[in-house]
């Protein structure tokens, strides 16, 4: 598979942002962290836009860690590459010994190996056995689900992290289905889903299968309840005047995002305090005016790019200890 295809979603945005923090003179030697390695297009550019930077990458999937770790060879010891969840931050910077970091950057949603790689099971435009783990290591499949699951906890499913209105419609013809045959290959569930919707939903918002394919992918990887560690455990990493970049294609991570973010931008002190203390101070000051979102030339060249929208904030204060 090629590398030169990955094109990273608003680079030199994400470049800008974290530019502050990463050019301060007060730490010569910045670390950064790129929570969503993938094909490692992020963390090259912030290698040889941060001369002095060092890097810490995460990822979840080995052949992610490895493509990477191929592009990002020349770089040397700059480069730490762990295997590991991005809610699990906070305990692989303690096992490297890093107390606090000056950047931090997600770039959440499936990666353009996972969706170009037809083994993975992540696309619906293409028949591939339905797994879509992106740690193929542990865990349960996507076909595990839909054969498994309880027809009341796939309506949760899909009603929760696909916003799927017809729910009820497609898991009654899953459920059907599944028990004349269970299922193992996507095309057999896209047409399904076809088959199952009325004609008028599916006449808006592209693929009829797009939504279940996210619920299920969501749900395989259960990519809302690391988020919501996650986004916490970034910003409780971050120096003071550290700086936090996150793109999120979905709103549903967008929302999470965005509530972490004006949670710490908040004062917390009761009513009524005539000098409000320290500790009740906000710990953040966002840097984007809502979510920012990527220019029409960027998505003429870059068609994943379209659902992305970013999200930036700063440390201001650090918690008392």
């Amino acid at each position: 598979m090629s590398q030169t295809r990955h094109v990273p979603v608003m680079l030199q945005r994400c470049l800008d942002l974290l530019a502050p923090a990463l050019q301060d003179p007060a730490h010569p030697e910045p670390v950064v962290v790129d929570c969503t390695l993938g094909l490692g297009g992020h963390s090259e550019a912030l290698l040889a836009a941060f001369p002095t930077a060092r890097l810490i990458a995460l990822d979840r999937d080995k052949e992610a860690l490895r493509l990477s770790g191929e592009r990002l060879a020349p770089y040397g010891e700059r480069a730490t590459l762990v295997h590991a969840v991005y809610d699990e931050l906070p305990e692989v910077l303690a096992r490297l010994r890093v107390p606090r970091v000056q950047g931090v950057l997600f770039d959440l949603g499936v990666s353009s190996m996972q969706l170009d790689e037809a083994d993975r099971g992540f696309a619906y435009a293409q028949d591939a056995p339905l797994d879509m783990r992106m740690d193929q290591t542990t865990g349960i499949g996507a076909a595990e689900v839909l054969n498994t699951y309880p027809p009341g906890e796939l309506v949760r499913v899909l009603r929760q992290y696909g916003e799927e209105k017809q729910a009820k419609r497609i898991v009654s013809a899953i459920v059907r289905e599944r028990e004349r045959e269970p299922f193992s290959n996507s095309a057999r569930l896209v047409e399904l889903i076809r088959d199952a919707l009325p004609q008028a939903a599916k006449r808006t918002g592209g693929n009829p299968a797009k939504r279940t394919f996210q619920a299920l992918r969501i749900e395989v990887n259960g990519e809302l309840s690391v988020l919501e560690q996650a986004i916490p455990g970034a910003v409780g990493s971050l120096a003071a005047g550290g700086r936090i970049a996150v793109l999120s294609y979905q709103s549903l991570e967008d929302r999470l995002v965005k509530q972490v973010f004006a949670a710490g931008a908040a004062n917390t002190a009761p009513p009524g305090l005539p000098v409000v203390p320290e500790r009740y101070q906000p710990r953040l000051k966002l840097l984007t005016r809502g979510a920012e979102l990527p220019t029409d030339e960027e998505v003429a060249e870059n068609r994943r790019a379209a659902p992305a929208r970013l999200r930036g904030a700063e440390r201001i204060r650090e918690e008392e200890r």
